[in-house]
């Protein structure tokens, strides 16, 4: 919840902005969105070389040093090591000193060899590589890394096929330098092939769509900006990107992680790759693929499975920030009962809260009785309800949360005191969650609260951290600070502008707030500490990630259940504890586009639990609008409505056209519950993205490479959702293969080498197809998760239109999906994979259940099996589990139906053959129990 401003080009004009829009108008008109490049530096030769730890240890030094953004670090020492037989990490530091680095106890990692003592610097002698120009290489299982001596730099390549990956040589045309490693600046690029497709840089808003766009720019730099801006820093640093490459038909991914805090611009100018970072350590991880899901598997697996997610986390929530009063939630609640739109989860913002303190209640619009008579209302029913915290707590003589704060001294300080700043309370400090004091002050609050209210998750918000005001502020005398009578979010703390110190006002500029404001506009200042002299201007873009952290250990503790957190503000490694939305969007079409791209970069980012606000944050959106973006929001990881306080009411009630639509699509996503929720055990074991780009599952399909207007479930399910105001129809892009409708599985399309298909999509209709070679488990959906847990299930098998030889596959993972841990081996999960083939007219489908006592207990059945795509007409010999079928058989209440598929026109056809599909119903296959069906197809 931000305050409620225009976009950053569109406020008051200041010299800055008017400078900022000259610039802007410049870049628009010739292209030239950055300063030409000078070169920095003269690089760094290598002076020292020894194996050890497993890896190389070397030692560079500065070859001349220059004043440019401050002096070179003369010695620096760098540490190689093969981690794993995919995982290379390349870290440079300074020899001498210890540098900050983000916290191993925060990120767990290895942790490279201690600075070297610098008697040991000068053993090695001048001429310990008399040819500058020598290569030297260090191999892996999958990646070489390889140097020259002088200048300094290090490539990376494949293996297999020889690719280079990385490489920072920087010759005399190249407009980028050798290696620079200053205190406050450090630069390193890396060329790039032009047909290099790169993803990834987050967080922002990218116009051109997922796949990074040369000249637009990538600052990482945490920061309470609106989405609705475009290319510009938001809420989340994450310094990794994704490089998809097809050489002669074959394709491969790597991704590299620069795992650093500090702000920092990325330049990508299409050939190449420029990192600018103002402190820290240069330290890469490069995971060699080769496929998409490899790369984040291998990612995840150093920064952190994605958490596990609770059942109900998967079905619909609400929230408004404007709920005045307790009666207006529980009216929201059955309107949507009453229009039959489903919804299992309930937020409130800050209107819950006493003053907008946090873990308080409002004694006269939110009285604790009647919420807590609310709450046992909906939970006997299954909903969960869910409230914000923000992490500033107001300074406030009488309030029991900040004055217990204060006695275990957990505030983050400046001059030694705590810092002051102001957000929704007023007059705030930041807690430090840097301090295990704090985690352990932070958990106890949380456990307070919930005693008073027995919250089922919790909202982190404003957490970069946002800031109303600049600089060092103090309570204003003899004036009420806010004064309740205008906007919260103007600053009304006496302040003074901190520039004294290099870290308040460092040399090198990134592009912070994309007008390069000072780095610490409208957050806490630069200069400011954390717990042991921890600098702000290091540890600013982590914040929001140490209080996920602390925020999970918190809940964690409480009941035994398994947490569920939203956070606005994420970094590397934020996924192991929190779900993410895109923050402050707006009610357009243009901010419903964008919306498909970041979704599916936090995929790539290890945070898969993901969605925007539907319908828009703010302003009002157009009814005509808000049907769309059901249609889309139905299928975000994470779907929730959320509205502005100045907003007109967009429930999805508000409008009949929208209630129907909601109705439609978010009835396709219960069904679909089974299968979202068996692709978050897959994210939380694998790091596998929920909602994918559509090159997940093509990565040899160049055509794909760009397209952000679509997007997959898991590996089969694409959806095309309507984006354009207006419209009732959809361009589709369809890759190779045959893909059946999941409203009607009698209309297909197929297209032998991938195609765009235009296809009907009036107002209620979002188009929604699944793949061949895949089963797909299903159930009948309902009103709120937990009912529609409990129905039958049904099979969808898939195979290509016609053919004779095929194969499907697809898994089921169920649980008790509360517990802390989500995995199999306790009693409490089941885990079933399902396999269908046909052969010269025989199909099988069949199951292998990994401890089915848990389904078994829970009394789930398979109902349907439907298989589509098959040839031939009629079936013969049906059998279950050995026993034959129809008459005579065991099964009185069997149905076999067929349907024939209809091909959308204008495609590759099949000639005269004709397909169906083929139903079986009334089936009470356990399960938690292997099965096994066959029949043979009549020609």
């Amino acid at each position: 919840m931000s305050p409620p401003t225009p976009p950053l080009s569109s406020s008051s004009p200041s010299p800055l902005h008017l400078s900022t829009f000259l610039v802007l108008i410049l870049c628009f008109f010739t292209g030239a969105c950055f300063a030409v490049p000078t070169k920095i530096g003269q690089g760094y030769r290598v002076v020292s070389v020894e194996e050890t730890d497993g890896g190389i240890l070397g030692l560079l030094q500065a070859n001349k040093k220059t004043t440019v953004y401050g002096p070179d670090i003369s010695l620096l020492q760098f540490f190689v090591k093969h981690e794993t037989e995919s995982r290379l990490r390349v870290h440079i530091t300074d020899a001498e000193k210890q540098r900050w680095e983000v916290p191993y106890n925060l990120l767990p990692r290895e942790q490279p060899p201690p600075p070297l003592k610098k008697a040991a610097l000068w053993r090695a002698r001048k001429d310990l590589y008399p040819n500058p120009s020598s290569v030297s290489e260090y191999s892996g299982p999958e990646l070489v890394f390889s140097f020259t001596p002088d200048p300094f730099s290090f490539a990376v390549r494949r293996k297999s096929n020889g690719q280079t990956l990385f490489n920072t040589s920087s010759g005399g045309s190249d407009p980028y330098s050798s290696l620079v490693f200053k205190d406050q600046y450090l630069e390193v690029s890396t060329a790039l092939p032009k047909d290099a497709s790169l993803y990834g840089l987050g967080e922002n808003t990218q116009p051109h769509g997922i796949r990074l766009f040369p000249g637009d720019p990538y600052t990482l730099y945490t920061t309470d900006v609106s989405a609705i801006n475009l290319n510009t820093d938001l809420y989340g640093s994450h310094p990794v990107y994704m490089d998809l490459r097809n050489v002669a038909g074959e394709a491969s991914a790597h991704g590299v992680l620069l795992l650093n805090s500090n702000g920092m611009d990325v330049f990508y100018r299409g050939t190449s790759l420029t990192y600018k970072v103002i402190g820290g350590v240069m330290d890469f991880y490069f995971f060699a693929g080769p496929s998409p899901l490899d790369v984040v598997d291998q990612y995840t697996q150093l920064i952190g499975r994605p958490a596990p997610m609770p059942y109900w986390a998967f079905g619909f929530h609400q929230c408004r920030w404007g709920y005045h009063n307790l009666s207006v939630v529980e009216d929201v609640v059955e309107n949507y009962q009453k229009a039959q739109i489903p919804l299992d989860v309930i937020w409130n913002d800050d209107d819950h809260m006493d003053g907008h303190k946090d873990f308080t209640l409002n004694p006269n619009n939110y009285p604790r009785p009647k919420l807590l008579a609310f709450l046992d209302k909906i939970h006997r029913r299954g909903m969960k309800y869910i409230v914000i915290i923000d992490p500033g707590i107001g300074i406030n003589s009488t309030y029991g949360v900040y004055q217990r704060g204060l006695a275990k001294d957990v505030f983050i300080k400046y001059d030694g005191e705590p810092f002051v700043a102001q957000v929704w309370p007023g007059a705030v400090n930041f807690p430090d969650f840097l301090n295990p004091n704090t985690v352990e002050w932070w958990g106890d609050e949380i456990r307070r609260f919930h005693e008073l209210v027995p919250v089922d998750g919790l909202w982190i918000d404003m957490n970069e951290a946002s800031n109303f005001c600049n600089g060092k502020c103090t309570l204003p005398k003899g004036r009420q600070c806010p004064s309740g009578t205008g906007p919260g979010w103007i600053c009304c703390l006496d302040c003074k502008n901190v520039t004294k110190t290099r870290w308040d006002d460092p040399p090198y500029k990134i592009n912070a707030s994309g007008t390069q404001v000072p780095i610490g506009f409208k957050t806490i200042v630069t200069s400011a500490e954390h717990y042991n002299g921890i600098l702000e201007y290091d540890a600013h873009s982590i914040y929001g990630f140490s209080q996920s952290v602390a925020t999970h250990k918190a809940l964690q503790g409480l009941e035994g259940k398994r947490p569920f957190i939203l956070s606005r503000s994420t970094f590397v490694g934020s996924g192991k504890y929190a779900a993410h939305w895109t923050g402050d969007n707006k009610g357009t079409w243009n901010d419903l586009k964008y919306s498909i791209s970041t979704m599916l970069n936090f995929g790539i980012f290890g945070v898969p639990m993901v969605g925007s606000d539907i319908c828009g944050f703010y302003p009002a959106p157009t009814e005509e609008l808000c049907n769309r973006w059901i249609e889309l929001g139905a299928f975000y990881p994470f779907s929730r409505d959320h509205a502005n306080f100045y907003s007109p009411r967009q429930e999805l009630y508000q409008w009949e056209s929208v209630a129907k639509s909601a109705r439609n699509a978010l009835g396709m996503r219960y069904r679909l519950l089974p299968y979202f929720y068996t692709l978050s055990y897959e994210a939380h074991t694998t790091g596998a993205p929920i909602a994918r780009p559509v090159f997940f599952s093509f990565p040899t399909y160049t055509e794909c490479y760009g397209l952000s207007t679509q997007f997959l479930i898991g590996s089969s399910v694409m959806v095309s959702p309507v984006l354009d105001k207006g419209k009732s129809k959809v361009n589709v892009l369809f890759p190779p293969g045959t893909w059946y409708s999941l409203f009607d599985m009698t209309k297909a399309v197929t297209t032998k080498s991938g195609k765009h298909v235009t296809l009907d999509a009036p107002l209620h209709v979002v188009n929604v197809h699944v793949y061949e070679n895949t089963v797909l488990p299903m159930q009948r959906g309902g009103m709120i998760s937990k009912e529609a847990r409990m129905t039958p299930f049904s099979l969808v098998v898939t195979f290509p239109a016609g053919a004779s030889e095929a194969q499907a596959k697809g898994s089921l993972f169920i649980d008790e999906d509360e517990l802390p841990e989500m995995k199999l081996g306790d009693g409490d999960s089941t885990y079933v994979q399902f396999y269908a083939r046909v052969s010269s007219g025989k199909v099988k489908v069949w199951s292998e259940v990994q401890e089915g006592d848990f389904a078994i207990k829970k009394g789930w059945i398979i109902e349907k099996v439907a298989v589509l795509g098959l040839g031939g007409n009629g079936a013969t010999a049906l059998e279950i589990n050995g026993q034959s079928q129809g008459s005579g058989g065991t099964a009185s209440e069997l149905e076999v139906n067929f349907s024939d598929h209809q091909f959308t026109e204008g495609l590759d056809t099949l000639g005269n053959m004709k397909t169906v599909m083929v139903e079986i119903t009334g089936l009470e296959l356990p399960v938690g129990k292997d099965f096994a069906m066959t029949w043979t197809m009549g020609m």
